[in-house]
């Protein structure tokens, strides 16, 4: 994360709550973890794994990691011990970074013998998630990050290529694979960087921006790591709140933002006075993916706010698939848009035949970066991704004749709930371990908050305990995994084969 030439060393780069971070204070920290990290003797074959919420840390691991050519692996905080001891263990973690509320004797158990650097957890993080101060602070027995660094000299040498972070994305057996995208040849990586800049909208430098989205998320880091790289302003909103958002881009003359269509739904919900006095005038490029916007949700945003509402399609494996402008979309109306500079979409039936234009399909993708995909440590589920020379999305669709997309359905049972991949079968995996439980089914159902909600239907004989159910998922899964709505049934429906017709409970479920 080199700061921009344009970039004055005083310029404020980041700001969280209270606290300021400039350019030159960054890249020192930078540098000085970079050689705090090497003093841990950490392997090219091992990584830096991030436990945080969005903190000015982050960004100074992660551009010393990128000295270093050591991935980090972002985590998602809301997963439990055993989820994160899963990951830390297959990306061969050496260090864990990690805020000092997270830091339960389960999770210092979880991480075995790596090393725990601990950052304590500031005000304006700690607020909103309702964590007590005592818990903020690192503990007296752990080295903290910012007076560890502070002990060693700024690294100057660069990696001759920086890795990329490596992103966990669970797939339809529940078991999250590390998405690998490194070795990209120059020109390629120039390629791929052209893509996202006009997908978020940063073609230019300095961009002012604020960051709601979490950073453990491909998207989010990206699109936070390119503004601040390229010497803009990021203001860092530790929890999402529409009123607080509205008031921010006021505030520091926010013209660009990265939201999901949950942020769009709330922003609507909010009284009609507060929604008159906002001025959008300032706003230019805000970009949204992650999951389907409902029409008349984008259609409101873009009467509300203008043409500066863009949507991509993307995903962690592929980057930037497709791209719509505000006009793009309203010419095409519950598309995702078309095809981005380099790629190729091609929709093909069950026998890999190409589809007749407005014929559903399942959606191909490939582009001169597809052959540097891989999942880390998971051959069999790279070659079953793969088409050819294409990725499979897993999802359904078809294009228009104008070479719009759209997406009709998914081929796994993969539920997005507010901008969040849920994957039902890690789910069921658990619920089957429950006493009284015979079978079940999970699936999403459409949410008008959140895009949609995770429902289980729940063969049992026995009188469950919905409270007693819950908690032991919660104890398993991280709770947004954990299903919204839970149905008990003594026969769940099933094919000649024994197989659960869970597309037929999702309409049953609907037509109630």
């Amino acid at each position: 994360m080199q700061a921009h030439a344009s970039s004055s060393a005083s310029q404020v780069v980041l700001v969280s709550g209270n606290r300021r971070c400039d350019a030159s204070t960054l890249e020192s920290n930078s540098r000085r973890a970079a050689s705090a990290l090497a003093s841990t003797g950490i392997r090219e074959d091992e990584t830096i794994a991030l436990l945080m919420r969005n903190d000015f840390p982050w960004f100074e691991a992660t551009r010393a990691a990128g000295l270093l050519g050591i991935p980090t692996v972002p985590i998602n905080w809301h997963l439990t011990p055993g989820e994160v001891a899963y990951i830390l263990e297959d990306c061969n973690a050496r260090v864990l970074v990690v805020h000092a509320d997270l830091l339960s004797p389960d999770m210092i158990s979880a991480c075995g013998a790596r090393e725990i650097i601990a950052v304590p957890t500031p005000p304006e993080v700690a607020d909103p998630y309702g964590v007590p101060a005592a818990q903020s602070a690192v503990p007296a027995n752990m080295r903290a990050w910012a007076a560890w660094i502070s002990e060693f000299p700024e690294y100057d040498t660069d990696a001759a290529r920086p890795v990329p972070p490596m992103f966990y994305t669970s797939g339809t057996t529940g078991q999250p694979k590390g998405v690998r995208r490194k070795g990209l040849p120059p020109e390629i990586a120039a390629d791929t960087l052209r893509r996202t800049r006009v997908a978020f909208g940063l073609e230019e430098a300095g961009v002012r921006a604020v960051m709601s989205g979490p950073l453990y998320h491909s998207a989010p880091n990206s699109y936070a790591m390119r503004v601040v790289a390229d010497g803009g302003l990021l203001v860092l909103q530790p929890r999402f709140d529409a009123a607080e958002l509205l008031a921010l881009i006021e505030r520091f003359r926010i013209g660009h933002l990265h939201m999901v269509p949950t942020m769009f739904v709330r922003l609507l919900a909010l009284p009609e006075a507060l929604r008159t006095a906002f001025h959008p005038s300032g706003l230019r490029h805000v970009c949204h993916g992650a999951a389907p916007c409902p029409p008349e949700v984008k259609r409101r945003m873009i009467d509300w706010w203008g043409p500066v509402i863009h949507e991509y399609y993307a995903m962690t494996e592929t980057g930037v698939i497709t791209t719509a402008t505000s006009e793009g979309w309203l010419a095409h109306p519950g598309s995702v848009g078309a095809a981005a500079s380099g790629v190729t979409i091609r929709i093909v039936d069950a026998e890999g035949a190409e589809c007749p234009v407005g014929t559903p399909g399942e959606i191909l993708i490939s582009s001169a970066a597809t052959p540097y995909f891989a999942y880390h440590r998971a051959d069999a589920k790279t070659a079953a991704a793969r088409r050819g020379d294409c990725i499979a999305t897993g999802d359904v669709g078809y294009l228009d004749a104008d070479g719009y997309l759209y997406i009709s359905d998914r081929k796994s049972d993969m539920v997005i709930s507010g901008g969040v991949n849920i994957y039902p079968a890690e789910v069921e995996q658990q619920l089957l371990k429950m006493i009284g439980v015979s079978d079940c089914a999970v699936f999403g159902i459409p949410d008008a908050e959140f895009g949609e909600r995770l429902v289980a239907m729940i063969e049992t004989q026995e009188e469950l305990d919905e409270v007693v159910l819950r908690a032991a998922l919660r104890a398993q899964l991280a709770g947004y995994k954990v299903p919204k709505e839970l149905r008990f049934v003594r026969q769940l429906p099933r094919e000649d084969t024994g197989k659960i017709r869970k597309r037929l409970l999702r309409e049953e479920w609907l037509a109630r």
